[in-house]
């Protein structure tokens, strides 16, 4: 690849510039990948201790009944975890701050031809109705072109995309939802429980399968020669 710096050469196996020794973009690109898959790993681990700990609040209310139920402790108990929600939120904010510059070096570097134009890769996210279809596709798009697959990996990848950005929009309605909850009767109780349960679930999920096609993106195209 050429150098930004100097414009000379740089050999497929080295990292620095021959002539200036500045650092080639493809070691920056690895690691802003390296950032949003750790940064994705702490999304999942957080969504899974919360899951884990809400299941807890099911042996609670397995033998209560309508006369012992207390709806404000219920209600007191489950309060934190809303705030864990909207932290676990705030959080994907910032991860994706960092993943759409990702996509788009991930983008630029994908093979032609590009089913979409580079604009796309940023305002696809933020257009209404289009981020709803638009986002996984561009995905895919940036993976088969990373490299050379057999159909069957072809179907493969966009099994794993399309698994993830389901349980992406599940995790955000769900999440959505949790802390509208009424918890006045113990079936309402249960009913919430159960729901924070699979939204952080969703989380944990959509979270682990984006680190899959950060790791299959980065890694096949920093092992193809530029």
């Amino acid at each position: 690849m050429q150098c930004a710096l100097c414009g000379d050469i740089i050999p497929t196996q080295v990292d620095r510039c021959p002539a200036c020794g500045a650092l080639a973009r493809r070691r920056d690109y690895r690691a802003l990948g390296v950032a949003v898959f750790m940064l994705l790993g702490f999304n999942a681990f957080i969504a899974l201790g919360s899951g884990v700990s809400l299941t807890r609040i099911v042996g609670t209310l397995g033998g209560a009944t309508a006369d012992s139920y207390d709806a404000g402790a219920i209600g007191r108990m489950l309060s934190p975890y809303s705030d864990v929600l909207a932290t676990s939120m705030t959080l994907a904010m910032v991860t994706g701050a960092l993943y759409l510059p990702w996509l788009w070096l991930a983008y630029r570097r994908a093979a032609e031809p590009r089913r979409y134009r580079r604009v796309w890769v940023i305002a696809g996210w933020f257009c209404p109705v289009v981020n709803l279809w638009l986002p996984p596709r561009l995905v895919y798009d940036v993976w088969v072109r990373s490299g050379r697959f057999r159909l069957a990996e072809r179907h493969a990848i966009a099994a794993v995309v399309t698994a993830w950005w389901s349980a992406l929009l599940t995790a955000l309605c769900l999440m959505w939802v949790f802390p509208r909850v009424d918890t006045q009767t113990v079936a309402e109780a249960r009913f919430a429980v159960h729901l924070g349960i699979v939204a952080t679930t969703a989380q944990a999920l959509a979270a682990s399968l984006c680190m899959v096609t950060v790791f299959g993106i980065t890694r096949r195209q920093m092992s193809r020669p530029d």
